[in-house]
């Protein structure tokens, strides 16, 4: 009864303004980048310098004009939501994957293991995150893959420390010493009574991820580092508006508008999902 009335607040959270407008947005973003081909009206790599630099047009075939060598913008940001929404997603899961097992193991054995884990914790945590990704990036050249681990080579981190803490907390209470009392081994206890206790609030962490992630992706793309040039990019697109900024407004505020209102609504959709999913918060 507990979990279907948290589970009906939830929902109801979800449909106020605030929930609805994120789901909003990103159920768009998801449909863009997974019928991206169809949506599409040409292809975003498609160059024609005769329609360079041409404005919006609303009953034209460039509805959000085109780029400085006649690249359709609209078809440019539909495909972009691919790249973001996909490294985002791959970000959240390596950075979470890696992070809440290390705070898991850290957290419940304690001691040594402990006491390594954390070090090496520290000594990752000493580099500025943007230039940890800038220096993998530059040593081991371009790539989706390459870009996905520069981006989760600090992000795990905020996971690590929450399962240690969520760890250390939990392996002295009750349920846990029955279990142990009984013959139940560590990896046991581990999948079946520690790691669900974290899928909550590991779950408001990855939410607010997503958007970092998203912003540090556009950035590694504006400096040039992110994925090949011919992937589209929003990061990409407003690194090439840089020298038209003054002269053709369009290329830049509409890549960057994609990124503002995606961002806002992952934050927005994780604020709802803190809310009600941190018992802490429900206390209060």
């Amino acid at each position: 009864m507990a979990r279907s009335s948290k589970t009906r607040q939830l929902l109801q959270a979800l449909k106020s303004p605030k929930g609805a407008f994120s789901l909003v947005i990103i159920a768009l973003l998801l449909l863009a980048a997974a019928f991206a081909p169809l949506l599409a009206p040409f292809d975003p790599n498609r160059q024609d310098l005769m329609l360079a630099m041409t404005p919006p047009q609303l009953t034209g075939p460039h509805f959000l004009g085109t780029d400085h060598v006649g690249r359709d913008m609209m078809s440019r940001i539909i495909y972009g939501s691919r790249v973001s929404l996909l490294i985002a997603v791959a970000v959240v899961l390596f950075s979470g994957v890696v992070g809440v097992t290390l705070g898991v193991v850290s957290g419940y054995y304690g001691g040594r293991v402990d006491s390594l884990i954390q070090k090496f914790l520290e000594v990752v945590w000493a580099f500025p995150p943007l230039l940890l990704a800038i220096s993998i990036v530059a040593f081991l050249g371009q790539g989706l893959g390459i870009l996905i681990v520069a981006l989760a080579s600090q992000r795990w981190i905020p996971y690590c420390r929450l399962a240690r803490a969520e760890a250390l907390t939990l392996r002295e209470r009750e349920f846990v010493s029955a279990a142990r009392s009984l013959g139940a081994s560590d990896s046991r206890i581990l999948r079946t009574h520690i790691l669900p206790n974290l899928i909550q609030s590991a779950l408001i962490v990855a939410t607010f991820a997503m958007a970092t992630a998203i912003i540090a992706e556009s950035s590694l793309s504006f400096l040039g580092l992110g994925v090949p040039a011919s992937t589209p990019t929003w990061g990409g697109m407003l690194s090439d508006a840089r020298a038209y900024i003054s002269t053709s407004w369009w290329m830049a505020l509409f890549p960057g508008l994609c990124i503002f209102v995606t961002v806002l609504a992952i934050n927005l959709l994780g604020d709802v999902l803190r809310t009600h999913l941190d018992p802490r918060l429900n206390r209060a």
